[in-house]
């Protein structure tokens, strides 16, 4: 086989291979058995341009009529903090949010809150987020899903994008190396 037909079949084989990775990826187990699982998980939480009496207000109903479990945020709890009403709004916002079938609408308190994938959980103070299922203070933030989202908490790249990123960005790499130095 002759230099420019053995370099076709390499760069064909290289994209073969990460293309499948990459279905693989999309697809789970891709018939492997192991698979690339990413799991996201979400909260919601208090806009931080929101209004402290908007907030507040939102938080009473909460917490009231709208039935979150608020106890957490009662004098005592671990997320008890009444110089924040944003950290506390949060946390009844996400409650009901999780309670009431994780939909915008469940995520909107007058238009004060928002949907995110970074954890909002400090210190004692533990969210429970969409994969957990837990409510209260529970430890769910030591979860083993990989968190996909924008921002300094998250993963900054998808299964697929590392996928690229590992393997065929560096194979490329390598067969253009190997054209070049044989040209010459």
């Amino acid at each position: 086989m002759s230099l420019p037909n053995f370099s076709l079949f390499l760069f064909l084989s290289i994209i073969f291979h990460a293309v499948s990775l990459v279905v693989e990826a999309q697809n789970g187990n891709g018939g492997r058995g192991g698979g690339v699982s990413v799991s996201t998980q979400l909260w919601c939480v208090a806009k931080n341009n929101a209004d402290d009496a908007a907030l507040q207000g939102a938080l009473d109903w909460a917490c009231g009529p709208g039935g979150a479990d608020c106890s957490p945020i009662q004098q005592g709890g671990p997320c008890y903090n009444p110089n924040d009403v944003q950290t506390m709004a949060s946390y009844a916002f996400n409650d009901y949010y999780l309670k009431n079938g994780m939909t915008d609408d469940s995520c909107s308190f007058g238009n004060n809150a928002a949907v995110t994938s970074l954890n909002p959980s400090r210190g004692s103070c533990k969210f429970p987020s969409s994969s957990s299922g837990k409510n209260g203070s529970g430890s769910d933030s030591n979860s083993s899903t990989t968190t996909v989202g924008v921002g300094s908490d998250s993963a900054g790249l998808s299964g697929c994008s590392q996928i690229v990123l590992t393997w065929f960005w560096p194979l490329i790499t390598i067969h253009l190396f190997m054209v070049i130095t044989h040209t010459f």
